[in-house]
């Protein structure tokens, strides 16, 4: 008997970076983690950046980027409307590694035009983008 699944959708202002059935999806939301299985309660939540974790049928796993956006989850269907979305294979390290270095840089030396908010937001995506190509390598 095949597992139980529910079709998910991931877009960016970009593009839709995937549409099938999963057995399940972990991602992290404004209070923190969540994990949605077929059958999960109606919901609505903003996201932080970082990675959406999504379980196909037959176990197959794939790992995608997020920085920020909402979640709806009803019933047969959870959709994730991404700022930015990209698959785990296509993150940059390098890029994500100087815009690291670049945010501790203007949080470290603000200069008179500084946006701590906005500095805050591009380390912590930096940083979950650099945690997602660590956790691919596992």
């Amino acid at each position: 008997m095949a597992g139980m699944t529910v079709q998910l959708d991931v877009v960016s202002a970009e593009q839709k970076v995937f549409s099938g059935r999963v057995e399940t999806i972990q991602i992290t939301g404004s209070e923190g983690e969540l994990g949605i299985h077929p059958g999960h309660a109606p919901l609505l939540t903003t996201l932080k950046p970082g990675m959406v974790r999504l379980v196909k049928q037959h176990g197959h796993e794939e790992l995608i980027y997020i920085a920020g956006g909402v979640l709806e989850v009803q019933p047969g269907n959870v959709t994730v409307l991404a700022d930015v979305a990209v698959r785990a294979e296509e993150l940059d390290e390098q890029a994500a590694i100087e815009a690291k270095q670049r945010a501790e840089e203007h949080i470290a030396n603000p200069g008179t035009d500084f946006d701590y908010a906005e500095a805050a937001a591009e380390l912590a995506a930096a940083v979950a983008q650099l945690r997602l190509i660590k956790n691919m390598r596992k």
